[in-house]
């Protein structure tokens, strides 16, 4: 009669064998989903940074000239390769009534390789999308408004 301890042999080798690549494939699934995770903050920062670079300006025009170089220079300082980059200014509060409250809000589309921001190899693009609204100053004369 065999004892128990011998059914048993080699029964954990069976079981790190299987359990191996399903631990690896977590792990890297989470570094992944990590990468682009992190890649989604990059196009955040460009949304606030071309929100507020907007606002800062007097009119509508210069806004947009402003907000688009600053997105610009945010998402290819940070090394974000996107396929296609989209931005977009609300700029009616440019032209609300001194005192009135008004903001600008940035919106920014940027389409990236999975390859580039996951792992090598990886087939696929992500899109990803951010949108920051920032106030403009209510006191703040703007063109369109003229001296008073």
């Amino acid at each position: 009669m065999t004892g128990s301890g011998e059914r048993e042999r080699g029964s954990l080798s069976l079981e790190a064998a299987l359990l191996t690549p399903a631990l690896v494939l977590v792990l890297v699934l989470g570094i992944v989903f990590g990468r682009i995770a992190h890649a989604g903050g990059f196009v955040d920062n460009a949304a606030r940074d071309a929100a507020r670079a907007a606002s800062l300006e007097r009119d509508a025009t210069s806004a947009r000239i402003a907000a688009a170089k600053v997105a610009g220079d945010d998402l290819s300082g940070q090394n974000l390769r996107c396929l296609t980059w989209s931005l977009a200014i609300t700029t009616a509060g440019f032209s609300a009534a001194l005192g009135a409250p008004a903001s600008t809000t940035a919106v920014v589309t940027c389409t990236v390789r999975l390859s580039d921001i996951g792992m090598p190899g990886l087939p696929g693009t992500k899109t990803l999308r951010s949108q920051f609204t920032s106030p403009l100053d209510a006191y703040r004369q703007r063109p369109s408004q003229g001296l008073a």
